[in-house]
C-alpha cells in the first residue's frame, strides 16, 4: 500500500519481521489477548475497574454521535493527545486548518475546577537528549492509541534509528472547559495502559509527560529530536495547536487516515477513494529495526488522576483498551445477523449493537482493521451491510471536521446563527438536562446519558431534536452537554450530527423526532422507562406515551399525579411542531441561497455545490450530506403523531 504524507511522503509496505514475543500484525490473538491484560504491568494504575457497557459502532447509524455566550477553552485532548475537546475560542473560530491547507509533511463549567497539578512538565534535558550519530524522533501519540495500522509509526521505524513514543497530557483537557467527564477520562487513561503494554511487548515503552503540548515537545525537539505525529482531523483548538507544532517543532504530520487532504474539491470521487483505503494493504513496521528510547519517569496516569481529583461517577462503563476492543468485535460478528433489528430501541441496543465506539474513539481499534475483520469475518446479510455502512459514515464526519475546523462553535450556515438565541430559556435547558420534560422517553434517555455515559442512536437523534426543535434552544448546550457525558464522544460525529438535527446547515427537510410515537414504537413494555423513570412505574403500561393525558382517577389509584409526582410536558408537541417547521421554512430560502458561496458550501461537505458550476453540471453523484442526516436515518420515527 501506498499512503501518502499530504503529496510527499509515501508509506511502504513493511514485512514483519518480528522475533520479539508476539507478532505486529492486526487483531493478533496472542499480543492483544495476553500482552495487553489489564494488571499485567505493575505499572497498569487502572487496573481493577470491570465493567460492562454495550456501545454501537461511533457510526451515525447505531449510535454515534453551557452557555453560547461562553468562549470554549481547548482540550484536544490531554495535549492534543486525542480530539476529546470542546474547542476553540472567538479567536480562531471557523478558520481553516493552516496546517493542512498547506503541506502537511513537515510543517460553562461541567467539572470542578482543580488547580494543575505540581509536576514536571518539560522533560529534562539530560533524558531527553537524541542519540549520537543516528537519527532519532519523537512519536506524538494523539488519538490513534494503538501500535497496528499506524501511519505515524510505520513512518518512524522506517526513517528513524530511533524511537521515542510519548502521550502529553494537556492540563487545558482537565480544566473546566475540557467537557469530557471523569468516566470518558478513566476510558481513555485505560487506553494508554493498554498501548503501554503493547510497545512493552516488542521491547518498547511509552512515555509520558504533563504541559502544553508544544512546549513539551519543543523542549524535545531542541535537544535533537524531530516529532513525527498522524495527520488528524480537529477542531479549531487542535488546528491551531498543530500548526505551532508544525512551526515550532518542523512536525511531521503523517496522512493515513484515508481522507481527502489538499484538494479544492475534496467530495469528488469521495466514496471511491474511502473503499479504496478500507481495502488496502495497512502499513506495517518492524520492531527489530527500531531503538526504542523513553523518557525519565516523572509523570503517570496514577499522578494525573490524583492531581486532577479523576473520580468516575458512571455505571456500566466499557474497559478501555486493545484487549476489550478486539473480544468486543469478535462477539459482534457472532451476531451480527440480528444487528438491523437490535439498534432502535434503547433496550435492545445495549446488547445488540457493536459496541465498538469507544475503541474507535481512542484509538485502540483502526476503522480499517474493523472493516476488513467484519468483510472476512462476518457472514453475509442485512447485518453486515448496514455495519459496514456505518463506517462509512464515520469517515464521512471525520472529513467534515477535518474540511473545516468550526463545527463546534459555528453555524455551518450563517444564515442559521443564532436563530435560537431569543428563545433561549433556561428552565428549559435545565428541565431537558435532568430528564424531567415531561416526555418520558426523552426524559428516560437523558438520564440514562448521565448515570452511563451512552445512549443508542435514535435515542441520541430523539434528545436532540427535541432540545432544537421543539424546544428552540442552541444547539451547543446541547451539543456541549452530550459531549461531555458521553464515553465514546468524538467532536467530528457529535458535533456535526448536532448541527444536522438543528438544520443549521440549511439542506436537509426539517425532520422533527416525534417522543410519544417513539414511546409506542421502541419501549412498548415500558422497561426503559421503568428503569431510568422510576415515578412512572405505578402507571399503567397504556398511558406511559403521554401520562398527562391518563384520567385523573387513574392517577389517583396509581398513585402517579401528573404536575406532582411527574411533570406536564414542558410543551405541547404538535404546537411546538408547528412552530418549529415554520420557522424553518421562513429561513431556508435564505439559507439555500447562502450555500451558493463555494466556501460555505464546502464546509457543508457539499460536492456538488463546492464545485464551480462547469464542475456541478458534470456531476451525477448523490450528495452524501443530502442523502442523509441525524434524523433522515429514522424517517419513520419522525413528523408523525
Amino acid at each position: 500500500m501506498s499512503v501518502a504524507v499530504s503529496t510527499t511522503v509515501a508509506i511502504g509496505g513493511i514485512d514483519v519481521v518480528d522475533s520479539r514475543p508476539e507478532p505486529i500484525a492486526m487483531l493478533d490473538e496472542a499480543v492483544f489477548d495476553e500482552a495487553d491484560q489489564r494488571g499485567s504491568d505493575p505499572d497498569d494504575s487502572s487496573a481493577g475497574r470491570t465493567t460492562n457497557m454495550a456501545e454501537p459502532a461511533t457510526a451515525p447509524g447505531d449510535g454515534d454521535q453551557a452557555e453560547t455566550s461562553r468562549e470554549l477553552c481547548p482540550a484536544d485532548g490531554p495535549g492534543g493527545a486525542c480530539v476529546v475537546p470542546n474547542e476553540g475560542s472567538s479567536s480562531v473560530t471557523g478558520v481553516e486548518n493552516s496546517h493542512r491547507t498547506g503541506t502537511v509533511f513537515p510543517a460553562a463549567a461541567l467539572r470542578t475546577i482543580v488547580p494543575t497539578p505540581a509536576m514536571p512538565t518539560v522533560p529534562a534535558s539530560e533524558a531527553a537528549t537524541a542519540p549520537p550519530g543516528g537519527t532519532g524522533c519523537v512519536l506524538w501519540h494523539r488519538r490513534n492509541l494503538r501500535v497496528t495500522d499506524h501511519p505515524a509509526l510505520a513512518y518512524a521505524a522506517r526513517e528513524y534509528d530511533t524511537v521515542m513514543p510519548v502521550f502529553i497530557f494537556d492540563p487545558a483537557f482537565y480544566g473546566p472547559d475540557g467537557l469530557a467527564c471523569d468516566a470518558r477520562i478513566q476510558v481513555l487513561h485505560e487506553s494508554l495502559a493498554s498501548l503501554r503494554r503493547l510497545y512493552k511487548a516488542v521491547g518498547g515503552t511509552l512515555s509520558f509527560a504533563h504541559g502544553d503540548a508544544v512546549e513539551v515537545l519543543a523542549g524535545l525537539h531542541d535537544s535533537g529530536w524531530d516529532v513525527v505525529a498522524t495527520a488528524d482531523p480537529t477542531a479549531s483548538y487542535g488546528a491551531e495547536r498543530d500548526d505551532r507544532a508544525a512551526a515550532r517543532c518542523d512536525t511531521v504530520f503523517v496522512d493515513g487516515d484515508g481522507l481527502v487532504r489538499n484538494q479544492t474539491w475534496t467530495r469528488e470521487d469521495w466514496s471511491d477513494h474511502v473503499e479504496t483505503w478500507f481495502e488496502a494493504e495497512p502499513p506495517t513496521w518492524d520492531p527489530e529495526t527500531v531503538a526504542f528510547r523513553s523518557l525519565e519517569e516523572q509523570v503517570t496516569i496514577e499522578a494525573i488522576e490524583d492531581g486532577y481529583d479523576i473520580e468516575p461517577a458512571k455505571s456500566n462503563v466499557p474497559d478501555g483498551g486493545r484487549g476489550p476492543g478486539v473480544r468486543k468485535l469478535r462477539e459482534f460478528v457472532e451476531k451480527i445477523g440480528a444487528y438491523p433489528g437490535n439498534i432502535s430501541a434503547p433496550t435492545d441496543a445495549r446488547t445488540g449493537t457493536s459496541q465498538l465506539s469507544p475503541f474507535l474513539r481512542f484509538g485502540s481499534l483502526s476503522v480499517r482493521e474493523v472493516y476488513q475483520y467484519v468483510q472476512e469475518n462476518a457472514p453475509d446479510g442485512a447485518g453486515k451491510e448496514m455495519f459496514v455502512s456505518r463506517l462509512f459514515w464515520n469517515k464521512h464526519y471525520h472529513q467534515k471536521l477535518e474540511d473545516w475546523s468550526g463545527w463546534m462553535t459555528e453555524a455551518v450556515n450563517p444564515v442559521m446563527q443564532g436563530t435560537r438565541e431569543q428563545s433561549h430559556d433556561p428552565e428549559l435547558v435545565t428541565a431537558w438536562k435532568r430528564g424531567e420534560t415531561g416526555f418520558p422517553m426523552v426524559d428516560a434517555s437523558m438520564r440514562c446519558l448521565t448515570e452511563t455515559g451512552w445512549l443508542n442512536f435514535r435515542m441520541r437523534a430523539m434528545c436532540a431534536s427535541v432540545f432544537a426543535d421543539l424546544l428552540q434552544q442552541p444547539w451547543r448546550i446541547g451539543a456541549d452537554f452530550y459531549h461531555y457525558h458521553l464515553i465514546d464522544s468524538d467532536p467530528a460525529i457529535n458535533y456535526t450530527q448536532w448541527q444536522s438535527q438543528a438544520g443549521t446547515v440549511g439542506t436537509n427537510l426539517m425532520r422533527i423526532y416525534n417522543p410519544i410515537k417513539q414511546v409506542r414504537d421502541n419501549d412498548p413494555e415500558g422497561e426503559y422507562i421503568e428503569r431510568y423513570v422510576p415515578e412512572l412505574r405505578p402507571l399503567p403500561i397504556e398511558h406511559l406515551d403521554r401520562p398527562e393525558k391518563t384520567p385523573i382517577h387513574i392517577q389517583e389509584e396509581s398513585g402517579v399525579v401528573i404536575g406532582e409526582d411527574y411533570p406536564y410536558p414542558v410543551v405541547e408537541y404538535e404546537a411546538a411542531r408547528e412552530r418549529a417547521m415554520a420557522k424553518y421554512e421562513r429561513l431556508k430560502p435564505d439559507a439555500l441561497a447562502a450555500l451558493e458561496d463555494p466556501e460555505i458550501a464546502r464546509r457543508a461537505s457539499l460536492s456538488s455545490r463546492s464545485q464551480p458550476i462547469e464542475k456541478r453540471e458534470q456531476s451525477t453523484r448523490t450528495d452524501i450530506n443530502e442523502q442523509a442526516s441525524l434524523a433522515s436515518f429514522s424517517a419513520s420515527d419522525v413528523d408523525s403523531g
